[in-house]
């Protein structure tokens, strides 16, 4: 399903963006409290919206378009040969677990990578109100993807679940374990469960090529771009789908 544009929208305030410092930020918030149940913010997804907490919004910046939304068509994807290493990398030592509550471990995982990862980043110094307002939804299902070494939690992959497609919201794994690239392999594992649970899609949020920190999200094939209200597929830049406005 395509959804249509929402009529209630609001339009936040300028404010420097944290992905490119010469930048102005501004974000379109979606309003209409009737948009906020998973069937409509799947739809929503399809109009390059995303959520923050339990806000739905999309970049509107004054002079500015780096953002672009991706997602992975699942059925379609395959592992490159990097990605093949370092997910078999795993080998028997780590489990992955779906969880759909919280659990009391995830926010010293998420402190410590916070603490140790993102010195420069907006998030720090962590504190569990940010925490909770960041990563988690009152109106929508989340899915905890777990990284386990034996009994000791190393990575969570935070996920929104739709019922035909999954979004990434975040990922924070144990820096003592960066050696096994799990930024990477939290996102395979991500795609994993979106096949198994056959939803057709896995989105990932913004592309901003310009952006160092953004470039790891073109590594993973085929992907598709919403560019000029239109998904194109990321490679060929053919047209794959027109949203309705």
């Amino acid at each position: 399903m395509t959804e249509h544009f929402p009529s209630k929208i609001g339009l936040s305030q300028q404010f420097s963006c944290s992905y490119l410092p010469e930048q102005q930020e501004q974000l379109l918030v979606i309003l209409d409290h009737n948009c906020y149940t998973p069937e409509r913010f799947e739809g929503l997804l399809e109009l390059g919206f995303r959520r923050s907490g339990d806000q739905i919004y999309r970049p509107h910046c004054p002079k500015c378009n780096a953002c672009q939304s991706l997602r992975l068509p699942t059925y379609d994807f395959m592992q490159s040969k990097s990605q093949k290493r370092k997910w078999n990398k795993l080998n028997n030592e780590f489990s992955i677990v779906e969880s759909h509550e919280e659990r009391p471990n995830y926010y010293p995982l998420y402190e410590k990578y916070i603490s140790l990862r993102h010195q420069d980043g907006s998030m720090f110094p962590p504190n569990h109100l940010q925490y909770e307002s960041f990563l988690f939804c009152r109106w929508l299902p989340i899915t905890f993807i777990e990284l386990w070494h034996f009994d000791k939690l190393v990575a969570v992959a935070v996920t929104d679940t739709m019922p035909n497609s999954l979004s990434a919201i975040y990922t924070f794994f144990d820096p003592d374990y960066e050696s096994y690239s799990l930024g990477t392999v939290m996102i395979l594992a991500q795609i994993d469960y979106a096949q198994r649970a056959k939803k057709q899609y896995l989105y990932l949020g913004y592309q901003i090529d310009s952006c160092k920190k953004m470039k790891y999200k073109s590594h993973y094939k085929p992907a598709q771009r919403f560019i000029n209200d239109i998904w194109v597929n990321s490679d060929t830049n053919t047209t794959k789908k027109t949203a309705k406005k």
